[in-house]
């Protein structure tokens, strides 16, 4: 890659940043919302509910069958039938993944072969400015700051009943009796995983396969938060899915926990990352861990502890150093991932740039 490549990249980052900002997620025609649409359908006919994995939650049906963390479903499954869902699963997790990145990085040789031939500006410019908007395509930080802003100010109002049915939105457990603090907590912890699943992890795949790239850890990341549960229907049939995902998202957390970092507190403050990735370890998912500890290390404040889970009190490694997190903490939390998102776009624009002035 020469340092113009990486101008390129850093600017058509910044492209993508700006679209997504200006027009937040697209609300007609998403490519996302059609692919999940398909997901639905393929989990549908290869690998149907049982009626009793579908029985309602409280039912004598489903009684003890509710996933919670750190605990493997119920379910007892032939070694055979186990290993034909976990097959099933990841053919089709194949079928939908990798068709559409591998068209799009064909298609991208193709035309970047005819630009570099022909010497054409006008292809190459319009090749890029494709590539970028496919990258907006994969980016959600407006989505996710809304989503975020829509639980902080119903609480920030003291409305507490609209706060809960949104929270329903971002987290898988009952809602009802969720207090401020945990709500509050709720959506600081999914801010900043998503910051990384939803954001950052798009930029960074872009920078290391371009669009391609991006829009696989895309799909795969949606997969994974449809199928990559440990219930009695996708302990097996999403095991690929979930790790897949665990993957594809290991090197570009690191990637995000740095970022954290540095758009947080400069000078750069190495204890920050080794307090947070030591706290990952014990974490549920230590991608996940990684990301939440680094913000709340550099912003200050703890995530973790108690919570109810399906009626079931879950205690979780306690991640980052300060206060316990409060309301205020929301903004603080979304404010960081962007300036994150912003500052790997916009360094790699101008490291490419000063690269190739002095070189």
């Amino acid at each position: 890659m020469s340092f113009s490549s990486l101008a390129i990249i850093g600017a058509q980052m910044l492209f993508a940043l700006l679209l997504d900002k200006l027009l937040g997620e697209p609300t007609r025609f998403h490519p996302l919302v059609y692919f999940g649409s398909l997901a639905n359908r393929v989990a549908t006919k290869y690998h149907p509910p049982t009626p009793f994995e579908a029985a309602p939650l409280g039912t004598e049906a489903s009684l003890g069958n509710e996933a919670s963390p750190g605990k493997q479903s119920s379910q007892v499954n032939s070694t055979k039938a186990h290993n034909k869902a976990r097959l099933k699963g990841t053919l089709c997790w194949l079928v939908l993944v990798m068709p559409l990145p591998i068209v799009l990085w064909v298609l991208n040789y193709i035309v970047m072969q005819y630009a570099q031939s022909a010497t054409s500006l006008l292809a190459t410019a319009l090749a890029c400015l494709v590539n970028g908007y496919l990258l907006y395509l994969t980016i959600g930080m407006q989505s996710l700051k809304e989503h975020a802003m829509q639980i902080y100010q119903p609480l920030a109002q003291g409305n507490i009943t609209k706060a809960r049915h949104f929270t329903g939105y971002i987290v898988s457990r009952d809602t009802k009796a969720l207090t401020p603090n945990d709500m509050s907590r709720a959506t600081v912890e999914s801010v900043l995983e998503n910051g990384h699943d939803g954001v950052i992890a798009s930029l960074f795949y872009f920078a290391v396969g371009g669009a391609p790239l991006a829009v696989l850890h895309r799909l795969a990341n949606t997969l994974d938060a449809m199928w990559g549960y440990k219930t009695p229907r996708f302990v097996d049939f999403g095991w690929w899915s979930a790790r897949a995902d665990d993957h594809l998202g290991w090197l570009s957390t690191y990637c995000t926990s740095i970022l954290y970092v540095l758009a947080a507190s400069p000078p750069f403050r190495y204890k920050h990352l080794s307090r947070a990735w030591q706290q990952a370890k014990g974490y549920k998912s230590k991608n996940g861990g990684r990301c939440m500890a680094t913000g709340a290390g550099v912003l200050h404040f703890t995530l973790g502890g108690i919570s109810q889970y399906q009626g079931e009190t879950v205690h979780s490694p306690v991640l980052g150093h300060g206060k316990a997190v409060a309301l205020a903490d929301i903004p603080r939390s979304i404010a960081l991932v962007n300036r994150s998102a912003w500052l790997l776009a916009s360094a790699l624009l101008l490291l490419g740039i000063i690269m190739q002035t002095l070189i």
